[in-house]
């Protein structure tokens, strides 16, 4: 059990409010916060954040497994009161500094972290955002090559237009190229959009989009699953898309090669049972894009008029009434 000293330097350091979760499950409060931040920093028995993750939703409780990793003694109890240095104080010690900053902690357990990320196996357990979180957003991902070609970037342009012309937010990972036309059009355009970063949400990558991940922070949101300072990485990449996948309801593919990144978003999203589009030069261009045609939820167009068809049909299919909207509106 967590100790009375513990519980005091516990409610000292954090003052979030307690919040219901999950029904039939207790009460996800301050000290259970601090205790995933904890067990996701020390990761006892070389558990991965995902068997973390796993193992608080089985029981209901990340302080019950911190217990059974982190069983206390009277001497680790009253040395850690003393000292300050106990992993629990500093994981709530760490969330009541976040308080202060410019961007919003959420655990996967909170009731505005984003629904449709609690669908997937990979469901990140922590997030970190910057700007406004909308429940339930209709989402599509616009992704593709970081060295786009010039047909590429004005297709991603068009397709940008054409969702927020019918009330749909751009999600993409504000990369280079075809992630930040994107980007850029949605908001040029008075729409929404929502990046999905493979750094810390303190850290701005790459440097030239500094001005425009604050633009979208102001104006849309900013989502990060990683450490605030945390700089770029190969893993965090293809876990941001897979993030991304799971956040939209379809992923569309303009252009990408043969070992592009957002070969593992499109992989992901089926694996999500998400629907992929792909524009024809990726099924041409890249045999991972051609073994996809055919498979459940994969979709193929030319032109950014038949994706945008394929978007519809799915969105009405998923949601009736978002369906209705969009068709009204094209």
């Amino acid at each position: 059990m967590i100790s009375g000293q513990h519980r005091t330097l516990l409610a000292t350091c954090t003052h979030i409010s307690p919040r219901p979760t999950l029904s039939g499950v207790d009460t996800w409060d301050a000290e259970e916060r601090a205790a995933l931040v904890a067990l996701l920093r020390t990761r006892p028995e070389g558990m991965t954040w995902s068997q973390i993750t796993a193992q608080v939703t089985e029981i209901g409780s990340a302080r019950k497994l911190w217990e059974q990793h982190r069983p206390p003694t009277l001497f680790t109890e009253m040395l850690a009161a003393e000292l300050g240095t106990d992993a629990l104080v500093e994981a709530a010690r760490e969330i009541d500094t976040w308080r202060d900053a410019d961007f919003r902690f959420h655990t996967f357990r909170d009731d505005q972290y984003p629904a449709q990320l609690r669908d997937v196996h990979q469901v990140p357990p922590v997030l970190f955002t910057r700007g406004t979180l909308l429940p339930g957003e209709n989402a599509v991902s616009v992704v593709g090559s970081r060295r786009a070609s010039e047909r590429a970037l004005r297709m991603a342009v068009s397709l940008a237009e054409r969702l927020v012309d019918r009330g749909i937010t751009v999600l993409s990972g504000l990369a280079e190229g075809i992630d930040t036309a994107a980007h850029v059009t949605a908001l040029d355009r008075g729409g929404r959009t929502v990046a999905v970063i493979g750094t810390g949400i303190q850290k701005y990558y790459p440097a030239a989009n500094r001005s425009l991940q604050d633009r979208i922070a102001a104006e849309g949101l900013v989502m990060s699953q990683f450490w605030p300072d945390s700089p770029p990485s190969k893993s965090s990449f293809p876990m941001r898309n897979a993030t991304m996948s799971a956040y939209g309801r379809v992923t569309i593919i303009v252009e990408a090669g043969e070992l592009s990144g957002t070969r593992i978003q499109a992989r992901s999203a089926v694996a999500h049972g998400r629907p992929v589009i792909l524009m024809g030069a990726v099924v041409r261009g890249t045999n991972w894009g051609r073994a996809l045609v055919g498979k459940p939820g994969v979709y193929q167009a030319e032109t950014p008029d038949e994706a945008i068809d394929h978007v519809k049909r799915i969105t009405s299919s998923d949601n009736p009434a978002a369906g209705i909207l969009a068709l009204a509106k094209g």
